[in-house]
């Protein structure tokens, strides 16, 4: 009964990995890449630990999978969120379809400062090549 469950955690486990490379070619700009590798390759991982803390069944194996599952899942997160703020910052293309942009004009380049409101410096805010109604419908 327990390799069964062993075969079960590994084959999801690899079945996530999996999906978080398809993710990496298939996703059209670095922010949705940045999305699915985290969560996919974050749940892929964690159920491989499991399983492999399940096959030994040994007090310092579990451990050791229970910590590295924790550090995993509190700085894959963090790191997507740096990853993706700076490439935002640098000026990195949205895919064209996106629907919003929930940081344009709150980000000046030259000082380095982010705000909650709409700051209308010309000039100063970082520029993704997208005109600012493209993406309202006509009636």
């Amino acid at each position: 009964m327990i390799s069964i469950i062993i075969v079960i955690l590994i084959t999801l486990g690899t079945l996530f990995i999996l999906l978080a490379a398809i993710g990496m070619v298939r996703m059209p700009d670095t922010y949705l890449r940045i999305s699915v590798t985290t969560k996919a390759a974050t749940l892929g991982v964690g159920l491989l630990l499991i399983s492999s803390a399940i096959y030994f069944n040994d007090l310092s194996t579990t451990s050791r999978a229970l910590v590295i599952i924790l550090f995993v899942l509190l700085t894959a997160p963090v790191s997507a969120h740096l990853i993706g703020r700076a490439s935002y910052f640098m000026g990195v293309k949205l895919w064209d379809k996106s629907v919003m942009d929930d940081l344009r004009g709150k980000y000046q380049k030259k000082t380095h400062v982010l705000k909650s409101k709409i700051d209308n410096t010309p000039g100063d805010n970082v520029v993704h090549d997208r005109p600012d109604n493209e993406n309202k419908k006509e009636d």
